[in-house]
């Protein structure tokens, strides 16, 4: 059965999602309070992130299927630590502002390192002390020079895909390298009946824009080439045309109402040409 505390916070979700026209399910696993807290901020104007049991979630989403066309099948997403978030931009608009929120933090040890970690040369700002032989204990030559600890050579630590130890963690977070990257996963979005899923919501949408103009000039620019008539190419045709039959009426001395002007520009130059020519006598 479910509890009055429990009612009222499915009928909240649900007011929340009747009012937004984009609705996603994104994950939240990990995720510490502090930087939940640090996402909203980052959203804010732009998204709501909320946060609430599994079960309550899917049971609003699926009683706003009425209003809502196809959006119960949004509840399919949400597994482990989720949360709903809730906006009126473009789908795709959001998602790229949701990427944006995301930052990067220090391991703590476990962690499956995303890409290769490497521990750049150079000098660093501790001590010398029991420090050189803790990098030197992982992997990492250092020596101390000129009272500095310095790392010889850049390093490779942690290849990509490979754990990351306790040790490691440690050093890295000693050295303020984060290749952790922590933020909300996005898993699908639900906009106008229709659910886009994560693959779908990374298409560069600037990209196939830009594609998409490019497709159109060079279409049109091969119509124009092959005299291919079209709404778009025909008033260019005739622009052309006119401005052919204009030459051609000037360069021929034929007088109409259009060629009148051109050809008095004509003479005029003509007129001046002899002129000059006969002072010179």
């Amino acid at each position: 059965m479910v509890s009055k505390a429990n009612e009222k916070e499915v009928s909240d979700l649900m007011a929340l999602i009747e009012s937004s026209n984009v609705i996603g399910v994104v994950g939240i696993h990990g995720i510490p309070g502090t930087q939940i807290n640090n996402i909203r901020r980052a959203l804010r104007g732009s998204a709501r992130l909320v946060v609430s049991k599994n079960t309550l979630m899917s049971i609003a989403l699926q009683n706003m299927d009425v209003k809502k066309k196809n959006i119960k099948d949004l509840s399919s997403y949400i597994k482990d630590q989720s949360a709903l978030i809730l906006s009126d931009e473009d789908p795709f608009k959001l998602a790229k502002i949701v990427e944006k929120s995301r930052t990067n933090a220090s391991p703590k040890g476990g962690e499956i390192a995303p890409d290769d970690i490497t521990v750049p040369a150079g000098e660093t700002d501790f001590k010398p002390g029991p420090i050189v032989s803790d990098l030197q204990k992982v992997g990492i030559p250092a020596s101390i020079e000129k009272g500095k600890v310095v790392i010889k050579k850049d390093t490779v630590i942690v290849k990509k895909g490979e754990k990351i130890s306790k040790d490691v963690a440690q050093i890295l977070s000693k050295l303020d390298i984060r290749p952790i990257p922590v933020g909300i996963e996005i898993r699908a979005f639900y906009e106008k009946e229709y659910i886009y899923g994560k693959e779908a919501l990374q298409i560069d949408t600037e990209k196939v824009m830009n594609d998409l103009k490019k497709s159109i000039m060079q279409a049109f620019n091969l119509s124009i080439n092959v005299k291919y008539f079209t709404k778009f190419t025909t008033p260019v045709f005739l622009a052309q045309a006119y401005m052919n039959a204009l030459s051609l009426g000037v360069n021929v001395n034929y007088f109409t109402p259009e060629t009148i002007k051109h050809l008095l520009a004509k003479a005029n130059l003509q007129a001046m040409s002899i002129k000059g020519k006969i002072g010179e006598i």
